[in-house]
């Protein structure tokens, strides 16, 4: 098999839908916080805590949709405390951001080592079984590879409507991004600029969470540190790269995620050649780096994004 052959195989595009399935949880959660003013680079840490949340539910007893609704709680409660720091109190959202990723990404390990000291290896859970859709999963080619995963890959690709139309197709989704655009004009309406903020961070936290939490849930049944490996990161660049609309962002994590499906392929492809590994490991981040600065050229920032805001003051 060479590498053209690699992108007409089902093995490679079933890869590709759920290495993506975290990424647009995680890209929608930080797309809704930006386009109401507010960047959560507190994304990696709230999606660690997410995996462990869900993970941990589920190890002592719970079940797998009530672990992903206990690690949304957990990840929409560190968005409201991003929201006292950044909202309310109008602390910089750059070092806020980092300072909840640091924390929470602490806090995780620490409880994780406090409930299982004694653990030598990474206890596992009975995670999200695939599941076949009857009638598209039998389709050639794009049937296995759409029609038949977890039912939380098929929630992760139905936030993606849900969250377009939530944002352009309701007044919630116009105050959200008023709130990111022109504040006063949303204050002029007698609604609450603050309110609008926090609920857009604590949902879009939530969300990031589930992304985690489907790491450990879906494509895993453990966790362990170190498990996110950046995906916060990536999904910030692909809000940039998708100019904050819901439906390139979508292309944008896939394309990411054939790259790194690709370069998995690609390295048995070569096998022992000159190339070194690593290059095949860096390859999506260098093409992902280079498509976010071709299509962040045009891209239109949200105008009052980093900007606090306080009743009363123009932005």
């Amino acid at each position: 098999m060479d590498l053209l052959e690699i992108i007409l195989t089902t093995g490679f595009w079933a890869a590709t839908i759920r290495i993506v399935s975290p990424l647009i949880f995680a890209t929608l959660g930080e797309l809704i916080c930006e386009r109401a003013g507010v960047l959560n680079l507190g994304i990696e840490g709230i999606m660690t805590m997410g995996a462990m949340a869900g993970w941990m539910w589920v190890y002592q007893g719970g079940d797998l949709w009530t672990g992903v609704l206990f690690a949304a709680l957990v990840g929409g409660t560190f968005g409201l405390l991003h929201s006292i720091f950044t909202v309310y109190l109008g602390l910089s959202q750059h070092v806020t951001g980092i300072g909840v990723t640091m924390f929470a990404s602490s806090l995780s390990y620490f409880i994780y080592r406090m409930l299982l000291p004694d653990a030598t290896t990474p206890p596992k859970i009975i995670p999200f079984k695939t599941y076949a859709i009857p009638g598209l999963s039998d389709l050639p080619i794009i049937g296995e590879a759409l029609f038949t995963q977890t039912p939380l890959t098929y929630l992760a690709l139905l936030c993606v409507p849900v969250v377009w139309y939530m944002m352009y197709r309701t007044p919630v989704g116009l105050a959200v991004r008023m709130a990111g655009e022109n504040p006063v004009a949303v204050e002029a309406q007698g609604i609450d600029v603050l309110a609008i903020r926090t609920g857009a961070v604590v949902v879009g936290s939530a969300l990031m969470a589930v992304g985690g939490a489907f790491i450990t849930m879906s494509a895993f049944d453990a966790f362990f540190f170190g498990m996110i490996n950046g995906r916060g990161w990536i999904a910030v660049a692909l809000v940039v790269f998708a100019s904050w609309r819901p439906g390139k962002a979508l292309l944008g994590a896939i394309l990411f995620a054939g790259l790194e499906a690709f370069q998995v392929r690609a390295q048995q492809v070569a096998g022992a050649s000159i190339i070194p590994y690593q290059f095949y490991l860096m390859l999506p981040y260098i093409l992902s780096i280079v498509a976010m600065i071709i299509m962040a050229r045009r891209a239109r920032y949200p105008k009052a994004l980093l900007v606090p805001y306080r009743r009363g003051e123009r932005v």
